[in-house]
């Protein structure tokens, strides 16, 4: 079965932050996250989503985002999967201009 993943620009993002409209997931690893994320991102790395995901009720829109934009596609293709309304960041944190919080 093949997800249609929907991605947004780290702009696109950053210009709806005020909304509270997304939750946002960082799958990066703890050391990755130790730089810098997104206000108001919560961590879950990539290869704790599948134990993790109770955290995490359907009732939300999610954006996922790593460093690059792959990992998060991957982890938005398994929620997808899983029934979740979920979003890709494009780029991820390289490109990603906006404030990062430590």
């Amino acid at each position: 079965m093949s997800q249609e993943i929907n991605e947004m620009s780290p702009e696109e993002l950053a210009s709806k932050l005020e909304s509270n409209k997304y939750e946002i997931i960082d799958v990066r690893e703890d050391e990755e996250v130790a730089n810098g994320m997104i206000p108001g991102a919560k961590h879950i790395a990539l290869n704790t989503i599948p134990e993790r995901i109770d955290e995490l009720p359907k009732d939300k829109e999610y954006v996922m985002v790593c460093r690059s934009g792959r990992r998060s596609y991957n982890a938005s293709l398994y929620l997808a999967e899983q029934g979740y309304k979920v979003n890709n960041i494009k780029g991820g944190m390289l490109d990603w201009k906006g404030e990062v919080v430590f």
